[in-house]
């Protein structure tokens, strides 16, 4: 599902507002939980899931059109763990 698409399903399932407001709604709530994430802080959304931050250390890597070494530096990735609800309905 892309965003826009998102905003068209809240927009069918909530007529009284306003389509603009549930974009300004919608980029609003991504871009606190891209912060959030940003200061390595853990976000988390009961029933759905946990968002986080994992580092992953510097390593040797291979170029796979050349097959040389390289060395990949270390860097921050987003992780997701999915919570218990979401678990359950998934897996009825």
């Amino acid at each position: 599902m892309t965003r826009s698409e998102l905003i068209a399903k809240l927009a069918a399932k909530n007529p009284a507002l306003y389509h603009r407001d549930i974009e300004r709604l919608v980029a609003t709530i991504l871009d606190e939980v891209g912060a959030a994430l940003e200061r390595g802080s853990r976000v988390e959304l009961r029933g759905f899931g946990a968002f986080s931050v994992r580092e992953r250390k510097a390593r040797l890597g291979r170029n796979p059109r050349t097959g040389t070494s390289v060395q990949v530096s270390e860097k921050k990735i987003p992780f997701f763990k999915m919570g218990k609800g979401m678990r359950v309905r998934l897996n009825r």
